[in-house]
């Protein structure tokens, strides 16, 4: 089984703009989702899908000083750019990730790969009960590219996998069970405000140089720290429309 990953990284974000390079340890947001990836066990490639816009410049010279491959394709249609991304790997599973999440759990995503070919899934996706931006997504590449031919409505271009939530009587999804330590969906741990970047910071910081820290380790330190948890805890995720 041939598996990829790609990140979805662009500048342009409504809420936070330029967040993927903004500083975070001693690196930025995107090198620290790169670096996880890079420890998920199984896969073949790393491939950054930014978009064409000019603000993604700064996305591709990133990539292209740090070693790390970039592609860049529509900023809209996210799922186009996905799959123009992965053609030339011709992959048989993609996991996406996205590029606000610097502290995913890489060991979850490993236990995915597992699971996808044991299952022979369509789709491998976390049960719910995690902290916000924990989790990834493993699809099958030949289900996205259907998804990518029948899904037309703008929820299901930006949100790549949508269609398949929609419609889940279509594909075979697994969901892998959420470790005890990690039952915490009170938590956020992404970055889309500048409450959830000045609160990554501080894990950052308190796990300094410790780029593929267990995300386990990082719930225990917002359970021991409940002023750092605290700091976003007002913030309420965008819905789908």
């Amino acid at each position: 089984m041939k598996a990829i990953a790609i990140i979805q990284a662009r500048m342009g974000a409504s809420r936070l703009p330029g967040k993927v390079l903004m500083p975070l340890g001693e690196s930025c947001v995107l090198d620290y989702v790169v670096s996880r990836c890079k420890a998920v066990e199984g896969l073949a490639a790393v491939v950054v899908a930014t978009t064409r816009a000019r603000r993604d410049d700064a996305v591709a010279a990133w990539c292209g000083e740090n070693g790390v491959e970039v592609f860049r394709g529509s900023e809209e249609d996210v799922l186009s750019r996905f799959l123009e991304a992965a053609e030339p790997h011709a992959p048989d599973y993609v996991l996406r990730v996205t590029a606000d999440n610097p502290f995913f759990d890489y060991l979850l995503a490993s236990e995915m790969l597992k699971a996808a070919l044991r299952e022979s899934a369509d789709l491998v996706a976390v049960e719910k009960g995690h902290p916000l931006g924990l989790a990834v997504e493993l699809v099958r590449y030949d289900v996205l590219r259907r998804i990518g031919e029948i899904g037309r409505e703008p929820r299901h271009r930006e949100h790549v996998t949508y269609y398949a939530y929609e419609f889940p009587e279509q594909f075979r999804i697994v969901r892998i069970g959420v470790p005890e330590a990690l039952r915490h969906p009170e938590l956020r741990i992404t970055v889309d405000t500048e409450e959830d970047y000045a609160l990554c910071r501080e894990v950052a910081a308190a796990f300094s140089g410790q780029k593929t820290v267990p995300t386990e380790e990082v719930v225990r330190y917002l359970l021991r720290h409940p002023e750092t948890a605290a700091i976003n805890r007002h913030v309420r995720q965008k819905p789908v429309v």
